[in-house]
């Protein structure tokens, strides 16, 4: 298939205003475009037809979306229009506005940096998803570490056919980031063009870098990046907001790779899900920054975005971003976030008690874990597997096993009262299954 004219001229407008990024993006990224089809003239007719709008594809009734009381009934403080029509597949504008000041205020270490506007997605599975058709094409190589969220696989193993290749997450004590590790998959793989993922907070292990840890692994890639390779970092910041420890970095790794390099372009995906707790109301984020970016290349680079998200789910929820558009306006919603994640810093701490009493010393390593939803233990002598089917079938708790003795437990799901007797009752099949 050759480029459609309207991507093509996306492409020169990319190229014009930042020559380096027309290198990062996938061969179905240059052919992205957003349509100038129904959407751009119901968009006119918006504001120009004064007297009738027969123009989208949804009924009116008086002065609003047709809609059913056995519906609205549900929808305590949203009026029709708030609920009832598409959205763009940009993304609720309000909404758009709000989230671009979260992050602004989130990372002053941009410094004034220009990044793009976020582009609204279907929560970040969506918005992974939509990164891929970006930015990946089959046989590209991807770096991950060996601690990943299983579904990265699936997003861009098996639909986009890339090549993914992972590191130690951990040093081999397990007691901190494994920068060397990094920085050798990142030189070994450097040639041409690479894409990174950095998720931090970590899901499975709930680790998220230290200060330090952190601005190494910025100018890790900002070196990378001068040797010559085409670098896509893509920073996977679902568990934004989450830090339990004073030595964590808080501000997103996104904030210094946005500035980093003219051959780096960072990718933010983030969102409502976890941040917000609004899990199943679907709503994520999708940003770009790269060094010398400028208006022209971030409304080329979200015209695209939206074309993808346009090609496939159309647009995303109204009444799930309206909702989240008034909650992030409203003056008590940071303190109301804060108040969770400071239940979620206590079980973590409950958590760290259990997992290094000596009575269980026998049973397993802990690995280092300080932020996010989850930690994971290494299993002494038995399989995660078979540990996490007995949990099941002796003590009704359910858990995760990921790799051969890997078990992922999410505290997040724990109460206070709970954790001590879940990590015993681990410890019990661990023992039960080793016979001793």
């Amino acid at each position: 298939m050759s480029i459609p004219p309207l991507a093509e001229e996306l492409n020169t407008s990319i190229r014009d205003a930042h020559p380096q990024v027309i290198h990062h993006l996938s061969q179905l990224g240059c052919k992205l475009f957003f349509p100038k089809g129904i959407l751009t003239q119901s968009s006119e007719a918006k504001t120009r037809a004064h007297r009738y709008n027969a123009t989208i594809g949804i009924a009116t009734e008086g002065d609003g979306p047709m809609h059913l009381a056995a519906v609205h009934r549900y929808f305590q403080d949203l009026s029709p229009s708030e609920c009832y029509p598409y959205a763009s597949s940009f993304g609720l504008p309000a909404l758009r506005s709000a989230w671009a000041e979260k992050q602004q205020a989130e990372m002053p270490a941009l410094n004034g940096q220009a990044v793009s506007q976020p582009v609204v997605t279907n929560a970040l599975t969506h918005a992974l998803s939509v990164v891929g058709e970006m930015v990946v094409d089959a046989g590209d190589t991807i770096l991950l570490p060996d601690q990943l969220w299983g579904n990265y696989r699936l997003t861009w193993g098996v639909r986009q056919q890339a090549n993914l290749v992972t590191f130690p997450f951990f040093d081999d004590s397990l007691s901190t980031f494994n920068l060397a590790g990094f920085e050798e998959q990142l030189h070994k793989h450097g040639d041409g063009k690479l894409i990174v993922v950095l998720n931090f907070p970590n899901n499975p292990t709930g680790y998220h870098p230290t200060r330090k840890e952190a601005a190494a692994i910025v100018e890790a890639l900002r070196k990378q990046a001068e040797a010559g390779t085409t670098l896509v970092v893509i920073c996977d910041d679902a568990y934004y907001g989450m830090f339990y420890d004073a030595e964590s970095e808080t501000q997103p790794l996104f904030a210094w790779l946005a500035q980093c390099h003219e051959n780096l372009l960072a990718i933010k995906v983030d969102g409502g899900t976890k941040e917000a707790f609004i899990w199943g109301l679907r709503v994520g984020f999708i940003t770009y920054g790269i060094k010398g970016g400028n208006s022209d290349l971030y409304a080329a680079l979200e015209k695209k975005t939206a074309g993808a998200v346009r090609g496939s789910v159309s647009n995303v929820s109204m009444p799930a971003q309206s909702i989240l558009a008034k909650a992030l306006k409203d003056p008590a919603f940071s303190q109301q976030q804060q108040d969770k994640v400071a239940i979620l810093r206590q079980r973590y701490e409950a958590v760290c008690t259990a997992v290094a009493d000596p009575a269980y010393a026998d049973c397993w390593q802990a690995y280092p874990f300080n932020a996010g939803y989850f930690m994971c233990l290494r299993l002494t002598d038995v399989e995660a597997e078979a540990v996490r089917l007995d949990l099941l079938e002796r003590h009704g708790v359910g858990t995760i096993a990921l790799a051969k003795h890997d078990l992922r437990v999410a505290f997040s799901c724990l109460e206070l009262d709970q954790i001590a007797d879940c990590f015993a009752r681990i410890a019990d099949s661990v023992r039960h299954l080793r016979g001793t």
